[in-house]
């Protein structure tokens, strides 16, 4: 089959790089064309695990190509995926010029029946947005063109995303043209061998499934997160309740970890995007509007636990950070609770030092020379009054405490992912706080 991907950024290029390896011929359009140049060398503009050698194989197989062209695209492909950027508008709605703009350019250029796939986050009402903007266009061509929109939601995971793709719990098809589901299908099949994970509807309640799903599981964060704090007042252990809460079948044991909040590209906006079109349709979304605050308070809890540790004078301290991005696997830095911790201790008058296995870079476009920034997890901490982890690396699991204790100007470590046992902590001699324990 013949695909466009329009956006390569992060849905974009792993759906296409995926599409390509089942045997597809993908030509993915960009706009940026130093983007597009680095693509055609098979170097992803972002890190994700298994995708650059995925997407170097199929450059060399000639299954994916890259351009700026979206004419040259539109013309040759039977399935156009729209995977561009929807970012947040101040009152917390999706921006969909990117997604009527590429709606606008499939209109002017296309020359005969396609499948349109809205694969970017949107709102509930934009396949029909998207549709009307195409025929206007077809229209003022004076042709008659058949096409049909699907909306077909990504639930990928950074850091796992090559596998969710592959390996996908549900794939989410809204539309009600047969002739284009069943393109759909085949299109997804050869991910599907074992079981047919398939789920059709319309396309509004394909498009809030996706906002739903997120919005969920944050619901599940801030929930522990928030229990965790309990646990602190009463005196109780949020591993022991979440171990407790976590054998019930109807809860699971899912996204029931506690630490300092959620970040990302997925969760804060599009538990904004639902509040937001709530408040369009005249409904107050009273749960979601507290799942983003208990958040918010959240991100700030581990610099509290800092403040009062050292009776709020942190102008002479130097603190060690592990940790950037909002999770391990990416060096996504969006919403991540690090950036909230690093601002408020900076503006305490602290000194900070840090160190993550891959975000750094995107980290020193937000921080400058504000932040020192280490070469590994045992240089940040020379120097340093205590540590601060913010992400749960791997390699930060089982670190060399009698390193760490020899480095660190006092032996303290504020733990905001509760990766270390406390008798272990207390045995080792590093006063140790963490959440909710």
């Amino acid at each position: 089959m013949k695909i466009a991907v329009i956006g390569s950024g992060y849905v974009g290029l792993v759906a296409g790089t995926c599409f390509a390896d089942s045997g597809n011929h993908v030509i993915c359009v960009d706009k940026d064309k130093d983007k597009v140049t680095l693509l055609k060398q098979g170097v992803p503009i972002i890190y994700e695990p298994g995708l650059e050698d995925l997407l170097k194989q199929n450059i060399y197989e000639k299954r994916i190509s890259f351009t700026t062209d979206i004419k040259q695209a539109v013309e040759e492909s039977e399935v156009i995926i729209i995977a561009v950027g929807t970012p947040q508008n101040e009152d917390g709605t999706a921006d969909l010029q990117y997604v009527l703009a590429v709606a606008q350019q499939i209109g002017q250029n296309i020359n005969n029946y396609k499948v349109v796939v809205n694969k970017s986050t949107v709102p509930v009402g934009t396949a029909h947005k998207v549709s009307n903007t195409i025929k206007d266009e077809i229209n003022k061509r004076k042709e008659n063109i058949d096409f049909d929109v699907i909306s077909n939601p990504e639930f990928l995971k950074e850091g796992t995303a090559i596998d969710d793709f592959t390996k996908p719990d549900r794939i989410v098809i809204g539309g009600k043209s047969q002739k284009a589901i069943k393109i759909m299908t085949k299109l997804y099949a050869p991910f599907l061998r074992t079981d047919n994970r398939i789920y059709v509807m319309d396309n509004k309640s394909a498009e809030v499934t996706k906002y739903a799903a997120n919005s969920l599981l944050a619901a599940k964060i801030s929930f522990m997160n928030e229990i965790a704090l309990l646990c602190e007042k009463v005196g109780a252990n949020i591993d022991q309740v979440r171990v407790g809460i976590g054998s019930d079948a109807r809860i699971g044991q899912k996204f029931l970890f506690p630490g300092i909040g959620y970040g990302g590209s997925c969760f804060p906006k599009d538990v904004k995007a639902l509040i937001q079109t709530g408040n369009e349709n005249g409904l107050k979304m009273g749960i979601l509007e507290a799942v983003e605050e208990v958040n918010d308070k959240q991100k700030i809890f581990l610099f509290e636990k800092v403040a009062n540790y050292y009776e709020g004078d942190l102008s002479a301290k130097t603190f060690a950070v592990w940790g950037l991005a909002f999770k391990p696997k990416t060096d996504d830095m969006r919403e991540a609770p690090s950036i909230v911790v690093i601002n408020a201790l900076l503006a305490a008058g602290a000194k900070v030092k840090a160190f993550d296995p891959v975000a750094m870079d995107n980290a020193k476009s937000i921080w400058g020379n504000k932040v020192q920034f280490a070469k590994d997890a045992y240089d940040v901490l020379n120097g340093a009054d205590a540590l601060i982890i913010h992400t749960e690396w791997n390699e930060f699991r089982t670190p060399d405490f009698s390193i760490v204790k020899d480095k660190l100007i006092e032996p303290v470590i504020f733990d905001g992912r509760n990766l270390y046992n406390l008798e272990d902590m207390l045995e080792i001699g590093i006063n140790y706080f963490s959440v909710g324990r």
